[in-house]
């Protein structure tokens, strides 16, 4: 095998926040395991796009975070098929508002699956070989948690921990494996959802610092450079949101 060879699992990598990562990652010379769950057809047409590049340098894996075999199931067979593992991606989220007199463990046992639970043990499972290549794990959290959306109490609470759960796989795993998290603002809105209207975005806009909505590739920049450009930072949550979190307006 080639030392210089990188791979990396990007989980939920196939469209949106998770593409973006892929392809930028991707032109850093890394090959990449492409987790999804239902988004099949933007998996094969992503990887088709990135192999006609370079020959064999994306597989797909299909798993529901949500079923406790598939952490083993994702690592051992992303080492199967690479035989290494640099650095993992824990970007598979699920988003969804959850009014405290509605709330059910259905949304819990959904939203604190996929958010946090799932990037616990797939953390876990990929510690052994993560510290073989000293590699890094990334999570994917919220800047917005620091002040929560009203009608998100589990979201919020499965992100909070994701930050915490970043601090102490750091704490854990180092100094083999460094640990960070980015925090996206404002990028992407979600899909199929009437509460984020024009007007709704416009207000949001208007709390950045930077008075803009960022992109995809903000958020894949900040993961490349954690994993590539950054020796010295564990344990970090890097915010990608424009300057909403600090903007005392």
């Amino acid at each position: 095998m080639n030392k210089k060879k990188q791979v990396a699992i990007i989980t939920g990598g196939a469209k949106r926040v998770g593409k973006a990562i892929c392809q930028r990652l991707h032109k850093a010379n890394i090959d990449l395991i492409i987790h999804y769950r239902n988004s099949k057809s933007e998996a094969i047409a992503l990887q088709n796009q990135l192999n006609k590049i370079r020959k064999s340098s994306v597989s797909i894996i299909q798993a529901d975070l949500l079923d406790p075999s598939s952490y083993a199931l994702i690592i051992n067979e992303s080492i199967k098929i690479y035989g290494q593992l640099n650095f993992l991606i824990n970007n598979a989220s699920t988003y969804y508002p959850t009014k405290i007199d509605n709330i059910n463990e259905i949304n819990w046992n959904e939203l604190i699956g996929s958010n946090l639970k799932a990037s616990l043990f797939l953390s876990k499972e990929a510690s052994p070989f993560l510290k073989k290549t000293n590699g890094s794990i990334i999570n994917i959290t919220d800047a917005h948690i620091t002040n929560p959306k009203k009608n998100y109490i589990i979201y919020s609470i499965a992100k909070s921990g994701l930050t915490t759960l970043t601090k102490s796989l750091a704490q854990e795993l180092g100094p083999e494996i460094r640990v960070n998290a980015v925090a996206p603002g404002p990028v992407l809105w979600p899909e199929k959802s009437n509460e984020f209207n024009e007007k709704y975005q416009k207000k949001v806009i208007s709390q950045t610092m930077l008075k803009k909505v960022g992109a995809a590739d903000d958020i894949a920049k900040a993961v490349e450079f954690l994993l590539l450009n950054a020796p010295f930072i564990t344990s970090h949550i890097l915010n990608v949101d424009g300057g909403r979190s600090f903007n005392s307006e």
